[in-house]
């Protein structure tokens, strides 16, 4: 039980990475704020969770309005009497469009809720971590923003952008015991890639799946969430201002190139 007496936040909770993550973070223990723009996805993984035997309470928000953030931060702590975790994995993922094609407007919402999201739940909730003296926040990166070609423009910026975030975050904290992590996930299979896994079963293309990394295959949310777990945990209290790839060796390697048309 890893996170016994632990209060921890997560966005993006309504399926993915973030209903996986909140299982598992119930599941050691922690009271969870589910927290989501869909809001019967999020009664789902309450549900989940209360059936596990664990605490979770349901918020729906949009996580790059600032209000919205203020309020999902102030709820933990006045309902479970504190706040110890904050694992914002909500994202976008902009399409496929291609880059001369983009407007501003794609950019401009890919950004809003990939960047501005991860930097809203760190200006609201390291204060309350700070005053305690302790605090993990996980920010859910993508492979994409370490290297082209694992995702679109918009996209790959804001996750190169979480990373940096990451970085300066747990700079910016210096001496307060805040932590401030990110994961890079590669190849998972979520509501945001859905799609482009029904696509291929259609074709019958399924076993191509995931065939650019050394493992040759695809990863599920619960990987993810494990690295999550382990970085909002005690046992990562000397880990901070790091990014780490759990993408099945994706990383390791040069990527391929995609012509401009």
């Amino acid at each position: 039980m890893r996170l016994t007496g632990k209060v921890a936040v997560i966005t993006g909770a309504a399926s993915g990475i973030g209903r996986a993550s909140a299982l598992a973070f119930a599941a050691e223990g922690a009271k969870v704020v589910a927290v989501d723009r869909d809001a019967a996805g999020l009664a789902l993984t309450a549900q989940a969770i209360g059936d596990l035997g664990g605490t979770a309470l349901a918020h729906p928000a949009d996580i790059a309005i600032e209000a919205e953030v203020a309020r999902y931060v102030e709820l933990a702590q006045q309902t479970f009497g504190g706040l110890d975790i904050v694992y914002a994995n909500a994202g976008v993922s902009g399409g496929m469009t291609p880059l001369l094609e983009q407007t501003v407007e794609l950019w401009s919402e890919v950004l809003r809720i990939n960047l501005v999201g991860p930097f809203l739940a760190i200006k609201h909730a390291a204060p309350a971590m700070a005053a305690r003296g302790r605090g993990a926040i996980v920010l859910t990166a993508s492979v994409a923003g370490l290297r082209a070609s694992a995702g679109g423009s918009p996209y790959a910026a804001s996750k190169a952008g979480v990373i940096s975030l990451a970085q300066t975050a747990a700079n910016a904290l210096s001496g307060t015991g805040v932590r401030v992590n990110a994961i890079c996930p590669g190849l998972i299979e979520t509501g945001m890639t859905r799609p482009m896994f029904e696509h291929a079963r259609a074709k019958g293309s399924q076993a191509k799946i995931g065939q650019l990394n050394p493992l040759k295959r695809a990863g599920a949310p619960e990987e993810i969430a494990a690295m999550a777990l382990f970085l909002a945990s005690d046992e990562a209290s000397y880990v901070n201002g790091q990014a780490f790839a759990v993408d099945g060796g994706l990383s390791s390697t040069h990527p391929f190139t995609v012509p401009w048309r």
